[in-house]
């Protein structure tokens, strides 16, 4: 997973050249009759935005008149860019992100909450004892940069931890990878439930068998801390959606995109397939880990898929703020996010397919095998 977040950057974004950009409003073409609209995505094709391959796979963006190109990101795309400069009418980020985002002047817009929680983690090795934030003092703590190591601060600060005191903890800057963790040089390591907690579990020994279980890891959950901040969503520029026309558009696109994450909470093994049909970036085994965990992190969705819980928002905007991410409160409900079209888009929904499940509330996660190496 890219993780990221592109704070660092964002106040170049008021200059987007916009030779980027693409006209506004999308017309349908004439050859297909489908009105053309693109998705960036956070990263590159893996099961962290199985949705969108499914719904692009199965048919579903067809179905509302769209036609939709998927453009994976990496080092040279930003998604926030794109969609500031209108070269994509939607992206897929983190929510302090587009916080940053809109704080650097860009008229950007959360419209569906897609995950429900937070993904990432603190992980310690079992037989080290630290099994709660509160056992980080004193300790080395490996966090991300770029933005991401603000739930860790906040979950240290609510124990009484100052993550700026070196009396208090050490703070280390983790690379990309789970080494540091797996060479033991740092205590406590940062991990997204569906992607670094499998690099360790999926760690071999010389024999090429499995050398880790869950049962040799405490996992530190920053949701369970309070301390979590939103991830995924999909969000648009607020300029082109108040265009005639475009917010119907939105209320398409998340239609369909909504259907496809239900065929993966569904279908997980169809999904898969799907995403590695786009792009194999990672094995097998290790999608369908990530797969599984994506879906723990959408399901249950109590009001329905893609709505913003107002209390998750405020949790993240002040984190955002504690830690300057951002200079000024960001506002909630009808500014920063919007409920109304991912509401209209399940209305719709359950109207035209009244046993369509948007809530989930009895999905139960299944126990998926980890594979050497993830292959």
């Amino acid at each position: 997973m890219r993780k990221v977040l592109f704070f660092v950057v964002l106040a170049l974004m008021v200059f987007v050249p916009m030779a980027l950009a693409q006209d506004a409003t999308p017309e349908a073409t004439a050859a297909t009759g489908l009105t053309p609209v693109s998705l960036v995505l956070k990263w590159v094709p893996q099961a962290q935005f199985a949705g969108y391959y499914a719904a692009a796979a199965e048919g579903y963006y067809k179905d509302e008149g769209l036609d939709v190109t998927l453009i994976p990101a990496g080092t040279d795309i930003n998604p926030q860019q794109y969609v500031a400069a209108g070269t994509a009418q939607f992206g897929t980020d983190w929510m302090g992100n587009m916080l940053a985002t809109r704080d650097a002047g860009q008229n950007v817009v959360s419209i569906a909450q897609i995950y429900q929680r937070s993904g990432m983690r603190q992980i310690t090795w079992k037989d080290s004892g630290l099994t709660k934030f509160a056992d980080l003092k004193g300790k080395t703590v490996g966090v991300w940069p770029g933005g991401n190591a603000f739930p860790t601060f906040a979950a240290l600060t609510k124990e009484g931890i100052d993550p700026t005191n070196t009396d208090d903890v050490t703070i280390a800057q983790q690379a990309f990878d789970m080494n540091a963790f797996l060479n033991k040089e740092i205590d406590a390591a940062s991990a997204m439930t569906y992607n670094e907690i499998a690099q360790v579990l999926e760690t071999t020994d010389a024999n090429g068998k499995l050398k880790y279980s869950m049962d040799d890891l405490n996992i530190l959950d920053f949701n369970t801390e309070g301390t979590a901040m939103l991830e995924d969503m999909i969000f648009s520029n607020a300029d082109w959606l108040a265009q005639a026309g475009n917010s119907e558009i939105a209320i398409k696109f998340l239609r369909a995109s909504f259907r496809g994450w239900i065929e993966c909470r569904d279908n997980p093994d169809q999904c898969v397939s799907d995403v590695l049909a786009a792009g194999p970036t990672l094995g097998k085994g290790h999608q369908e880990w990530q797969m599984n965990e994506v879906n723990k992190l959408i399901w249950p969705s109590p009001n329905g898929i893609g709505i913003t819980d107002a209390d998750a928002f405020a949790t993240t905007a002040k984190i955002a703020l504690d830690y300057k991410i951002i200079t000024k409160a960001a506002d909630g409900e009808g500014s920063s996010y919007r409920n109304d079209l991912a509401q209209a888009a399940l209305d719709s929904l359950q109207a035209d397919m009244p046993t369509l499940d948007v809530k989930g509330a009895d999905w139960k996660a299944p126990t998926v095998a980890i594979t050497p190496g993830g292959e």
